[in-house]
């Protein structure tokens, strides 16, 4: 470098003359102390962001460690769906494992994954217990994690719940005079149909021995079934199951499962002192209607409760827009372009000091040591 040069990386005074620095040497003029993040942001220059708006990003930044939070009665809201939602997880989880169970014992899964599913009531149970799991873990998760992506499948899938029960409710009130109507022509073919399923097997025993009743209209109804027809040479022919008998407990504890044999071949005189001859067709349709209204309030508890679940996420969904909202600057908040949260969503954020103006001789720095 030539003599009659000036560097620009050293500080010079007036005459040329190199100033030297030193580590201890306050700052002077030449040299400024640190500018506040706020100064730097208000000079930068952004030709690509709306006037007034150019420090946003740096301040929603700095402003992280005092975002608005969720207020007292939200938080109260958000744990409440958590808990509940974690309830009804279990529950669904419960009511799969016990479907998936019941088509193992059964066989009912079987070995080609290519195959038809099993038209089995167990499968309905496993399905039903899989989505409403899916339906209250995305709720439980999406409350504990304020996740609103999670909140909204949750509300997708408590509407999706709610119109299906529309859709049976109705097909039930529209069928209900057909469904009684064809009652007992429903009995005769579960009867057909007896030792083919386990289940059907199970639900017509506790039909019979639940209503103290035998066969769809008589007890002669089981002439119907193959191996209890008095023309099959098997050892069950002219028989009914045991659950028709009117006592089919010895010594009120191990089921007589022979108790039936021979019954159909009998007389009604005879038979009436062994078993019931009455069919279960009409105490059936009775037992429903009973049973109408407790059923209907059921229903009705079970919808209140998916609405109550429906109202409260979208409640904590408002609130944590109204909280974002504030974190992401005032003009993203409300039509009065205040910048608070709504009132009872969102707890205000802590206030921050105002920032001390600097004074002109701030700004110039100490003078220079003589």
């Amino acid at each position: 470098m030539e003599e009659g040069e000036k560097s620009p990386l050293l500080p010079q005074d007036a005459a040329g003359q190199k100033v030297p620095l030193s580590v201890r040497s306050p700052p002077t003029s030449d040299c400024p102390g640190p500018v506040p993040w706020e100064d730097q942001a208000e000079g930068w220059d952004c030709s690509c962001c709306p006037s007034g708006t150019k420090p946003q990003a740096l301040r929603a930044t700095s402003g992280k460690g005092t975002a608005p939070s969720l207020s007292a009665g939200s938080s109260c809201v958000k744990y409440l769906i958590f808990l509940s939602n974690f309830l009804f997880t279990l529950l669904g989880l419960l009511a799969l494992a016990i479907g998936l169970w019941g088509l193992a014992v059964k066989g009912s899964l079987g070995s080609d994954l290519g195959g038809p599913l099993p038209s089995d009531p167990m499968l309905g149970l496993a399905l039903g217990g899989l989505a409403v799991s899916a339906v209250s873990l995305a709720g439980c998760l999406g409350a504990l994690c304020e996740n609103t992506c999670l909140l909204h499948g949750f509300s997708g899938g408590i509407l999706a719940f709610l119109v299906l029960e529309a859709m049976v409710g109705a097909l039930v009130v529209a069928l209900w005079g057909p469904l009684q109507g064809s009652l007992e022509h429903t009995l005769r073919v579960a009867i057909t149909h007896y030792q083919d399923d386990p289940d059907l097997r199970f639900l017509i025993d506790q039909v019979q021995l639940g209503l103290r009743c035998c066969g769809a209209a008589s007890y002669q109804d089981w002439q119907h079934n193959l191996y209890f027809n008095c023309s099959y040479p098997g050892v069950q022919a002219c028989s009914l199951p045991a659950s028709c008998c009117i006592y089919s407990r010895e010594d009120g504890a191990s089921v007589n499962d022979h108790c039936g044999f021979g019954v159909l071949g009998l007389d009604a005189d005879t038979a009436q002192r062994v078993v019931y001859l009455e069919g279960c067709g009409p105490p059936l349709q009775q037992w429903l209607r009973a049973n109408l209204a407790a059923a209907g309030g059921y229903t009705i508890a079970v919808v209140l409760l998916q609405g109550a679940e429906l109202l409260l996420a979208a409640r904590l969904l408002r609130a944590l827009a109204a909280c974002r909202g504030a974190a992401s600057g005032p003009g993203a908040l409300g039509e009065d372009g205040t910048g608070h949260p709504s009132p009872g969503l969102c707890a205000a954020p802590a206030a921050k000091p105002p920032r001390a103006e600097r004074t002109p001789a701030q700004e110039s720095g100490p003078p220079p040591p003589s």
